[in-house]
């Protein structure tokens, strides 16, 4: 994945917010709290952070491609970094960024959540 159809796909996420922040990471927010982070590792190579639920953190962690996300994951936070597409492939990254942001939605005020439409 590169730069433009990550951001692409997560400004397409509805209530999403950018920032460029923490050393040119490009940063998407919804309800002012992150769900997705990407930057540049050694290189031209784009990892991207995301948040997961405990089992997908489980199973991601061990996987080629992927590691626990380096400061989020080591305060206990789950969230994983994908490094390389040997375990998950453009489609499949964009399934998590999904879940991440539904993930952190779910987790923001329900005074919010309803402002924001997220409340079925």
């Amino acid at each position: 994945m590169i730069l433009d159809d990550y951001n692409n796909f997560c400004g397409g996420l509805a209530h999403t917010t950018h920032v460029v922040q923490w050393g040119n990471a490009h940063v998407w927010k919804i309800g002012a709290k992150v769900f997705a982070i990407a930057g540049w590792l050694d290189g031209d190579e784009l990892g991207v952070t995301f948040k997961v639920s405990e089992l997908s953190f489980e199973i991601l962690k061990e996987q080629p491609g992927c590691r626990p996300a380096p400061y989020l994951a080591s305060r206990g936070m789950k969230w994983i970094q994908r490094t390389g597409n040997e375990t998950l492939n453009d489609t499949e990254l964009c399934d998590y960024l999904r879940q991440s942001y539904a993930i952190v939605g779910r987790g923001l005020t329900k005074k919010l959540q309803r402002e924001l439409g997220l409340l079925d």
